[in-house]
């Protein structure tokens, strides 16, 4: 409709002066029900190159649309020269069937076909369970390759991590010093080891399948490699618990044995683009706009962790990715520009490359913020949160506010299983169509249903779910596009509620037999939405609660 829309004003404007300047012709759906289907500015945008009042023009565009009366059942303006249009009965039934046409496909569309894109998400390294911290990134980046699918994209999810440096050390003797404890052994755990029981599971799995014979092994690479392991397959786990599923997993440590981080830096010295001063090696970031230059390698020779990610970010695009998308937290804020920096620095085209920063997460528990630290074992783990409240509840929480949006995650609110709780609110809402469903089978005769014309759907709230039905596809569009998963929720909210309107005022148990059968129709239309939209955002879609 909108591109139809757009013709028809096109059009208009071009009777009204063929030679007119170019316009920008905006159609948007109207903040007020009462002012129609769709909305346009374009008079006030155009009123100054016409020479002439906003609301004059917008009369004589109006005058010179060439309507069709099957598509558009009125047309007025509003206020100082809006164009609102009503969509007609005709035209919203006839979309209906559209929907009916394709139900588990509906949504669907190809503006992103044929487009391999990236998305790297979660990539937390393997020190510890996932926490609630890393709860928001996982469900984002999930959700996100997930509307890219349903616009066509050929997805790629990449878990990048990390398996050596200091802090794979500091994990390794933690779990060597809580096996020798285990063996009775007079050792304390250091101020800075990573305290939580997973270290003493780890430590309890190895002594259960090699007794004391480790006893005299202080090889601190193998308690690493064990602890490694074990955390990945427990981060595997609860990615899979999560309905997250990994294409594959890139390994930081490849870089370095590729030598790909001595190569960035050699080019980058080829553009005369670092130096060194006081044993450190900068990047001279000051000629892209940052106040000071920035170390890529240390004093001691450890490279910062820009180093690696410009390795990282070049062995993506060398791979022929049309787009890679990061998924990061916060304090990466100040750090991502400089990766931008050294692959324009270096040829790269950085339109290839997305980055979405959200903010962090704050756990409440009984009213109260909840820190959280790894290595003091004073965190939510996402197990546990999934514990308490399901796969489905978590997810959704974590998607319900905008990602540049602080989140504070309720376990209290997270726990309550009511309409109280938005996400059971939706799956209510689908558990009860198919009640009705259910129940009208028993009563009429469903093979009729494809016989049915839909022109018993005249009631407003009819209507209205039907026009709800038709934003869909629209919505996972700029979604998808903005990287804003919450948009799902806030269309699937206004979907249920559509229902429970119609719910409200039109009954199909006991109606006349064609109108029963148009109205389930409707219900098999507004049921596949429902499970559509849930499915994109990793949440199960009960047809019985």
């Amino acid at each position: 409709m909108k591109a139809y829309l757009h013709t028809l004003i096109s059009d208009s404007l071009n009777r009204i002066d063929p030679n007119h300047p170019e316009v920008e012709i905006i159609i948007e759906k109207p903040r007020i029900p009462e002012h129609g289907d769709a909305s346009t500015n374009v008079a006030l945008i155009a009123a100054k190159r016409f020479n002439t009042a906003p609301r004059q023009l917008a009369e004589s565009i109006v005058a010179n649309l060439a309507l069709d009366a099957t598509m558009i059942d009125n047309v007025s303006i509003a206020g100082p020269g809006f164009i609102n249009f009503k969509f007609s009965n005709y035209w919203l039934v006839h979309q209906l069937k559209n929907v009916l046409n394709h139900l588990e496909s509906y949504g669907r569309s190809d503006s992103n076909k044929a487009k391999r894109i990236q998305v790297e998400f979660v990539s937390a390294n393997p020190t510890g369970p996932l926490t609630v911290g890393h709860g928001r990134n996982a469900v984002l980046g999930d959700t996100i390759a997930r509307l890219l699918e349903w616009t066509g994209a050929s997805v790629q999810r990449e878990y990048y991590f990390n398996d050596a440096g200091r802090q794979m050390r500091v994990l390794g003797e933690s779990v060597l010093v809580r096996y020798q404890q285990l063996i009775g052994q007079n050792i304390e755990l250091e101020e800075g080891f990573y305290e939580g029981e997973y270290i003493r599971d780890i430590a309890q799995n190895l002594l259960n399948e090699k007794g004391n014979t480790l006893a005299e092994n202080e090889d601190l690479r193998f308690f690493t490699a064990a602890a490694r392991d074990a955390m990945f397959e427990d981060i595997k786990t609860t990615l899979k618990r999560m309905h997250i599923h990994m294409d594959t997993f890139f390994n930081e440590h490849d870089l370095y044995e590729q030598g790909a981080l001595d190569k960035v830096i050699q080019r980058l010295k080829q553009q005369d683009l670092v130096y060194e001063k006081d044993g450190a090696t900068w990047f001279k970031t000051t000629q892209f706009g940052k106040e000071k230059d920035t170390v890529l390698i240390k004093s001691t020779g450890e490279p910062t962790y820009r180093l690696p990610d410009i390795a990282y970010h070049i062995d993506k695009l060398d791979r022929g990715y049309d787009l890679c998308i990061d998924i990061f937290g916060a304090d990466h804020i100040a750090t991502y520009p400089d990766v931008i920096s050294a692959l324009q620095a270096l040829g790269y085209n950085t339109d290839r490359v997305q980055v979405m920063v959200y903010q962090f997460v704050t756990i409440v528990k009984e009213g109260q913020p909840f820190k959280m630290s790894t290595r003091k074992a004073n965190f939510v783990t996402l197990d546990e949160l999934m514990d308490e409240v399901g796969a489905d509840v978590t997810r959704f929480f974590f998607l319900m506010r905008s990602p540049g949006t602080h989140l504070e995650f309720d376990i209290a609110q997270a726990k309550d299983a009511s309409d109280k709780n938005p996400v059971f609110y939706l799956q209510y809402a689908n558990a009860r169509i198919n009640s009705i469903l259910r129940k009208a089978n028993e009563t009429y005769d469903f093979n009729l249903l494809n016989d049915s014309t839909l022109e018993a759907l005249t009631h407003p709230a009819e209507l209205d779910l039907i026009r709800m039905l038709l934003e869909f596809p629209e919505v996972i569009q700029k979604s998808a596009e903005a990287l804003e998963p919450h948009r799902m929720i806030t269309y699937l909210n206004e979907l249920a509620s559509s229902f429970t309107q119609f719910y409200h005022h039109c009954r199909i148990m006991g109606e006349e037999e064609k109108t029963a059968l148009d109205r389930i129709q409707l219900l098999k239309a507004t049921s596949a939405v429902l499970e559509n939209g849930l499915h994109i955002l990793g949440i199960t879609a009960p047809r019985s609660m």
